[in-house]
């Protein structure tokens, strides 16, 4: 889907009310099969829901998107106002904010930003487990959109209602069918901001695991190995968390962490590759040069496109047995040995 800008205009308050009577008044015979399906569903096990520690921050003109993002930031232990997260998710000349930007200034600060599978299920299945969700609605119709950001708090289903932070109401009372129309006007787009210790209600485990390998490309490694413990215990045979948490321990110099991670990795995926060529490097940076080289000419058996990295490798292992066999003389290569190889998410 692409990226829509929430473009409120004048009091919002007073659009947003104007903006639910208009819809109201055209849509009123419009379906509404998912909430048609949560009430008559027996099994359904959030018909009342609330999330607690999620603060309030009055939108200015323009701002939900900061505002949104910034009460679903501070619920997940970040403190910051949306006025510090203006520069960083408001475009002036579009007067509103991308989800992509959202998504990145979470992730900047820290936290697993994740993006909910579509739908009420997930959405009251979030609620029920205590998140918060970021949503996006149309508070307009779909050739006058009126494009707004919010945070969904609470629902009652039996009382037909969900509750939002949204705009200067800190408790905006919504029909639950009048919701999700506004809602799947944005494909039902809800955005997760999680401490990195907790798991989506809803999790699914490649975009989960995406999410924490963002946090590792932006240098988070702190967060990011807390976030592939949470991961492995959730999956333990995951190969990819595995190898995050050797990386993430690589960069925090945790070398005895590392080479447990990629020796379990070693251990349950023995056909990889990339877990024999990381073994190699750790043992080898600890100076055990000769298991190191063991490995990784295992990995360089094992083959893959990755090949040529195994072999780099082993080069480098191969020089530094030959260094410590002879000491005396200089040292022949002085490029610090290649960082351990990683998935391509």
């Amino acid at each position: 889907m692409r990226d829509m800008v929430a473009l409120p205009t004048g009091s919002l308050r007073r659009r947003a009310a104007g903006g639910l009577a208009l819809i109201a008044l055209l849509s009123g015979c419009a379906t509404t099969p998912q909430t048609d399906s949560v009430r008559a569903s027996a099994q359904f096990g959030h018909e009342i829901s609330h999330v607690s520690g999620v603060p309030f921050f009055p939108q200015k003109a323009y701002q939900c998107g900061p505002a949104s993002l910034a009460m679903a930031l501070n619920w997940a232990g970040v403190r910051v106002t949306p006025d510090q997260l203006t520069p960083e998710v408001y475009l002036p000349k579009r007067k509103g904010s991308l989800q992509i930007e959202l998504v990145a200034a979470a992730r900047r600060s820290g936290r697993i930003a994740y993006v909910i599978q579509p739908g009420l299920p997930s959405l009251l299945d979030e609620l029920g487990a205590g998140n918060p969700v970021v949503i996006l609605e149309n508070l307009g119709l779909s050739w006058y959109p009126v494009w707004h950001y919010a945070v969904a708090v609470d629902v009652n289903v039996a009382a037909d209602e969900i509750v939002l932070r949204s705009g200067e109401i800190a408790r905006q009372r919504m029909p639950l069918g009048l919701f999700e129309r506004t809602w799947a006007r944005s494909g039902d787009w809800g955005l997760l901001v999680l401490p990195p210790d907790r798991l989506p209600a809803t999790v699914q485990k490649g975009p989960y695991l995406r999410a924490v390998a963002a946090l590792e490309r932006l240098r988070h490694f702190r967060e990011a190995r807390v976030a592939y413990a949470t991961a492995l215990r959730r999956w333990p045979d995951s190969l990819v968390a595995e190898i995050g948490m050797g990386n993430t321990c690589y960069a925090l110099k945790d070398f005895p962490g590392a080479e447990d991670a990629y020796r379990n990795a070693a251990r349950l995926h023995p056909g990889s590759g990339i877990a024999y060529n990381n073994l190699a490097q750790i043992l080898a940076d600890e100076g055990h040069l000769a298991e190191a080289a063991e490995a990784a000419h295992h990995a360089i058996t094992l083959g893959g496109p990755l090949v040529a990295t195994y072999r780099k490798t082993l080069a480098e292992i191969e020089i530094r047995q030959g260094v410590d066999r002879r000491s005396e003389l200089p040292l022949p290569h002085t490029e610090r040995p290649a960082t351990p190889a990683r998935f391509r998410h």
